[in-house]
């Protein structure tokens, strides 16, 4: 079995850590460069519910997307629950990895993981790094569709094809819109109106759409928006991920067993929707 160092210079090649934003907190967080690794599980969020996943799968190394300590900390004290997932992780011999703005702009990064489980043909970057003189890194992806849909039949798809979480899908914009061009962006995209509009896309899908952004976006333009769930939009980067690392494993002979959480990590637990709009428009009296 291959050591961890070993494995995490497989990882950093693949997410090399001086890509991560400067603000990012990304690399291994807790392991022995010594130890050996024979199973890996990947997931969004290294919170205690996939530490325990860990745990019983028998893991020696979680890879997460978001980082565990994003503002650092004065204590890991397993009072705290940031704390007691280090301890629970250090008792386990498991090691923690994190990818994180990195993967974002990786080619193939997080936005290619959501535009595949959407079946869209990515043309390009939406923000392309200035540094790769191929054009192809870079946060978001533009997008086409191989038949163009009404956008309500858009939204429907995504909401099937994207992992089930209880917000499902929020779309602004005339619902039989015609989408032929799309741009997406796993994870928080509403700092990226402007490179949108400069696009000149359809549709944009991301997460964490906030009231006033989005309203001046559909004010400013007939851009449809779809607001998913933040863990939906980027999980499907954690099978994309997965597949990378067994096939490094498989070309240096390493037998890794590569697992993806499928574990539920989105905050949000229930959605009451309310009353049908369109027989009863306005706010109440």
């Amino acid at each position: 079995m291959p050591r961890l160092s070993e494995v995490i210079t497989a990882l950093e090649n693949l997410w090399p850590a001086e890509r991560a934003e400067s603000w990012d907190a990304v690399g291994t967080v807790v392991g022995d460069p010594g130890q050996e690794v024979g199973r890996v599980l990947f997931a969004v969020d290294p919170v205690q519910e996939i530490v325990d996943e860990a745990v019983k799968l028998g893991a020696d190394l979680l890879v997460t997307h978001h980082p565990l300590y994003l503002r650092g900390t004065t204590t890991v004290a397993a009072s705290t629950f940031k704390g007691r997932v280090v301890h629970t992780l250090i008792k386990n011999d498991i090691a923690l990895h994190v990818a994180h703005t990195n993967a974002d702009t990786a080619d193939p990064g997080v936005s290619d993981a959501l535009a595949g489980a959407l079946d869209l043909r990515v043309v390009g970057p939406l923000v392309p790094d200035p540094t790769d003189p191929a054009g192809r890194r870079g946060l978001g992806r533009v997008c086409e569709l191989d038949h163009p849909l009404p956008l309500r039949e858009f939204a429907r798809k995504a909401a099937e094809r994207l992992p089930a979480t209880a917000q499902g899908i929020r779309v602004a914009g005339d619902p039989e819109a015609t989408v032929r061009t799309v741009a997406v962006s796993g994870g928080s995209g509403d700092s990226l109106f402007d490179q949108v509009r400069a696009a000149g896309v359809d549709a944009f899908l991301t997460a964490d759409l906030r009231h006033h952004p989005a309203s001046e976006a559909v004010a400013h333009s007939p851009l449809a928006l779809l607001d998913a769930a933040h863990w939906a939009t980027e999980w499907p980067w954690c099978e994309l991920a997965a597949a990378q690392l067994d096939e490094i494993s498989d070309r240096k002979g390493w037998g890794l067993r590569v697992h993806v959480s499928k574990t539920v990590t989105d905050p949000w637990t229930a959605h009451a929707a309310s009353a049908d709009t369109s027989s009863s428009p306005g706010a109440p009296n």
